[in-house]
C-alpha cells in the first residue's frame, strides 16, 4: 500500500498527458475528411493503444489537408 502511494505522483502526470493526446486526436480525427486507413480503426488505435496510439495516428495516420 505503501509503494502505491509513492507511485502515484509519477502516475498522475502520465494520465493526464495520455487524456490529452488521446482526447486531441480524436477530435482532430472527427473532424479531418479523410485518413489514411478507416477512421473506425484510428479510432480503436488512439483509445486501446494508450499514448503510443494517438502518436501513432498524428505520424502516420493523417492525410495532408
Amino acid at each position: 500500500m505503501e509503494q502505491l502511494r509513492e507511485l502515484i505522483p509519477l502516475l498522475i502526470p502520465l494520465v493526464v498527458v495520455q487524456l490529452l493526446l488521446m482526447v486531441t486526436a480524436l477530435i482532430d480525427l472527427s473532424k479531418r475528411p479523410s485518413t489514411r486507413g478507416p477512421k473506425w480503426a484510428w479510432a480503436l488505435v488512439i483509445i486501446f493503444v494508450n499514448i503510443i496510439g494517438p502518436i501513432i495516428y498524428f505520424v502516420l495516420g493523417r492525410e495532408d489537408a
